[in-house]
């Protein structure tokens, strides 16, 4: 039984419930018959990663500089290869014509998968009448959600003091990146508290500095040997940690790589560190022992998924149906996929591209709806084709509103 059924079934008892960097890997783009390409960054490289999708186990690479086109097979395509460029708060995509707070994730992963996770809302079979499962997934999600306080913050940036989040503001923060994987089929993580010290120190010099830099040179306020470590390992944005994590879902603004969501989605994450200030977070990713072993992770994933984790409250300016939707593997090639949505037996029209190697899984890509968003209450079927292994699913979303 998978963690998310195990829940389901628990919940059943109950009575109701980047910013581009200069050296950084480069990824090249085609969308639909435009022949376009372009290139950006996106974050630090793991010297670890492997970038070929394999069984058997990581090897070492450092070639991220080549992705092979992708071509959409719907009709109505447009060219998304040149992204939509993002925000303010220390973003720096090139583009500041946003106004979402900045975020920068970290490059790389160690692969390791083996079975493809596409279970969705199941339940143990007990002769009871089935639970409703949308109003389980939904306590969930609301419950897991009515707590977003971001603690309070004890350093202080003109004496370096990096200080510590109180525990309300850390257990919060990590309840909200185990609500991702849970909708995903993903085990929950843990937090390591010598990870989020160096999380917290990573956070300290974002903020004293006003920007997010994953290689903060050493004359930088407040700069630490530890928070530089951090910085090369996290996610970073310009905005406290609870917050941080939804705007790393929806990951506008970095078109080229969809890299903070898929962090939160790797096979490979946890255990994780957090800091956080009261304007700058770190979430310290790279260097996880985790082992969730799925094929290949989509977002938004099979199954049911709440309408609000697609147009998530807090980041109002965007979501997933802008950003894109997305599917990583480690050892699927995903390098020359088509995708093709329908609802209702009707073609809808998405716009594909292949997003950079390593960025939590050693391949992924993304498909931007055209001309049309998710509606609560529609199933919409996935498939991908051109694919060594195929991958066909369907998404039903949910108002929990």
């Amino acid at each position: 039984m998978t963690s998310r059924s195990v829940l389901l079934a628990g919940f059943a008892a109950l009575p109701a419930c980047y910013v581009g960097l200069e050296g950084d890997a480069h990824e090249g783009t085609t969308v639909a018959t435009t022949g376009t390409s372009s290139a950006s960054s996106g974050g630090p490289v793991d010297p670890t990663a492997n970038t070929t999708p394999n069984t058997s186990g990581p090897t070492t690479s450092a070639d991220l500089t080549t992705t092979s086109p992708v071509t959409a097979t719907m009709p109505g395509t447009t060219d998304m290869s040149g992204g939509t460029g993002a925000t303010t708060g220390g973003l720096d995509t090139g583009d500041a014509s946003a106004s979402a707070p900045g975020t920068t994730e970290p490059g790389t992963t160690e692969p390791g998968t083996t079975e493809p996770g596409t279970t969705g809302m199941t339940s143990t079979d007990t002769g009871d009448p089935p639970p409703d499962e949308a109003a389980m997934l939904c306590a969930r999600w609301n419950g897991d959600r009515a707590q977003l306080g971001e603690g309070t913050w004890s350093g202080d940036v003109n004496s370096c003091n990096k200080g510590g989040v109180s525990a309300d503001g850390l257990a919060n923060t990590l309840r909200l990146v185990n609500l991702y994987r849970f909708i995903a089929d993903l085990p929950p993580v843990v937090e390591d508290p010598a990870r989020s010290g160096k999380a917290q120190s990573c956070a300290l010099m974002m903020h004293a500095n006003g920007t997010l830099n994953h290689f903060p040179p050493m004359n930088w306020k407040c700069w630490a040997a530890e928070g530089s470590e951090a910085a090369g390992q996290s996610n970073i944005a310009g905005a406290p940690g609870v917050f941080g994590i939804d705007l790393y879902m929806v990951d506008v603004g970095n078109e080229t790589t969809i890299g903070h969501r898929r962090w939160i989605l790797s096979n490979s994450l946890g255990p994780i560190g957090m800091g956080s200030t009261s304007q700058y977070s770190c979430l310290l990713v790279i260097g996880g022992n985790g082992n969730a072993g799925k094929a290949w992770t989509a977002w938004p994933p099979p199954g049911l998924v709440p309408l609000q984790a697609m147009h998530v409250p807090t980041v109002g300016w965007s979501d997933v149906d802008k950003a894109g939707w997305s599917v990583q593997s480690d050892s699927v090639d995903l390098g020359a996929a088509t995708v093709s949505v329908k609802e209702g037996g009707a073609d809808k029209p998405v716009a594909v591209n292949v997003l950079g190697q390593g960025y939590g899984s050693s391949q992924a890509i993304r498909f931007v709806p055209q001309g049309w968003a998710v509606e609560a209450g529609k199933t919409y079927d996935v498939t991908l084709g051109n694919v060594s292994q195929p991958i066909a699913y369907s998404v039903t979303i949910v108002d929990c509103g």
